[in-house]
């Protein structure tokens, strides 16, 4: 027997959808260039009043000023409590917070040992750690604490938090021992963080992209960009950032999407180097 479509839930979950982005705030570390600042423009363009967390105060406040409204911004480092804590306050005071969204982040390229056997630069590896996994921590926890004082909505659900990984997560190239340690460190967060934050209605995913177009990658000869982005599976390009923010926006609307790690990478598997 086939079932007849419940309309009734279909509605709900068409409110739903207007209700957890459009006049909500988010907090977007990173979100001045890159990937940040394709999600801003996405959650913007949804209705939610952003603040944009970066270090790079100028070009934070060129954003937030380019897209008004209740853009704002906050400057400082996703490692520093206080700056977090600061930049959490002034998304509470912007709208009722439901959305974070970590995409900051650097990288480093090291071998664990050299061509003479010398050892990989310990504080290097200490620094990226701190600033991609123990920064992303910092800032889920602090931020949670805000959500979790967030009015639920019907169904119970308070907020999500969408945290960025790579597929160096999974792949890890030669020389990529830090970078792939420390987004492998936030893929193994995932599903705990999930678990912790559900008795308080807060959802948790992670996005571990592939090769995107960001202003990094817009550094090297556009040759070399083309030889990158034949690599992927298909499409043979590489990602835009605006698909990253896609997905962002997706996971937010989607009640159902929790504890999952989601790559994007248009099938792309890394080969060693």
């Amino acid at each position: 027997m086939v079932r007849s479509p419940d309309w009734a839930a279909a509605e709900r979950l068409s409110y739903r959808f207007a209700m957890l982005i459009d006049n909500t705030s988010a907090l977007v570390t990173g979100g001045a260039s890159g990937l940040g600042e394709a999600t801003v423009r996405a959650l913007v363009r949804k209705g939610a009043a952003c603040t944009i967390f970066d270090r790079d105060e100028a070009r934070a406040r060129v954003l937030a000023e380019e897209l008004g409204g209740a853009t704002g911004y906050a400057a400082g480092d996703v490692g520093d409590a206080a700056a977090v804590e600061d930049a959490v306050a002034k998304a509470t005071e912007a709208g009722t917070f439901r959305i974070v969204v970590n995409c900051a982040g650097i990288g480093w390229a090291q071998r664990t040992i050299g061509r003479q056997g010398e050892p990989h630069d310990l504080e290097a590896f200490k620094t990226v750690v701190a600033v991609n996994l123990t920064g992303t921590f910092n800032v889920m926890r602090i931020a949670a604490g805000a959500i979790s004082k967030t009015v639920p909505l019907d169904d119970g659900e308070r907020g999500v938090i969408v945290n960025t990984a790579s597929v160096a997560a999974f792949e890890g190239q030669i020389g990529q021992i830090s970078y792939s340690a420390s987004k492998g460190g936030i893929v193994a967060m995932t599903v705990p963080a999930a678990r912790d934050l559900a008795p308080v209605g807060i959802r948790v995913c992670t996005i571990a992209p592939g090769l995107m177009d960001t202003p990094l990658l817009g550094l090297l000869p556009e040759e070399q960009r083309r030889a990158l982005g034949s690599g992927v599976l298909f499409p043979r390009r590489l990602g835009y950032p605006a698909e990253f923010a896609q997905l962002v926006v997706s996971i937010a609307e989607n009640g159902y999407l929790n504890g999952e790690t989601i790559r994007l990478d248009g099938g792309l598997r890394m080969p060693p180097k």
